[in-house]
């Protein structure tokens, strides 16, 4: 069973948190899917990574498009997970506690500096934990990321 890791964004955001995550799964060999509610953020993170210096750049596409199967990162409201290893969720997104047995590592990232996004993650560590899912706050409250608790 994997486990799911909460990032309290409060020095960067997410234009800057999540490519250096997907780099990190990538770099592990982890296919990814990265999960959002709102389409409009999902389309803004696909045009962020595509203008990232070549040297940078991270292989993905948005959900819905022929070659969904082939792209290493893909961007959805419910991408397809059979074959990824890894999940993001942002904007609120969760994922499913039997989603979580079948990722090496999924991902749970919010705004700390909004109240509304603090509280959604709440519930969502409350509902994952009681499901029995094992999980990771981590925090930049100290300017880098600190592992705060565990279960």
């Amino acid at each position: 069973m994997g486990a799911v890791y909460f990032y309290h964004m409060t020095r960067t955001p997410l234009d800057a948190t999540l490519p250096v995550l997907l780099e990190k799964s990538l770099a592990a060999g982890w296919r990814v899917a990265v999960r959002g509610p709102d389409r409009a953020q999902l389309e803004h993170l696909d045009e962020l990574l595509w203008l990232r210096p070549e040297e940078g750049f991270l292989p993905h596409g948005l959900d819905g498009g022929e070659h969904d199967l082939q792209q290493p990162v893909l961007l959805g409201t419910d991408p397809a997970l059979a074959d990824r290893q890894a999940l993001i969720c942002v904007g609120g997104a969760a994922p499913a506690p039997e989603e979580v047995a079948g990722l090496e590592r999924a991902s749970i990232l919010f705004d700390g500096t909004d109240a509304a996004a603090v509280e959604t993650a709440r519930a969502h560590w409350r509902s994952l934990t009681g499901a029995g899912c094992k999980a990771q706050y981590w925090s930049q409250e100290s300017g880098s990321w600190d592992k705060k608790a565990e279960t």
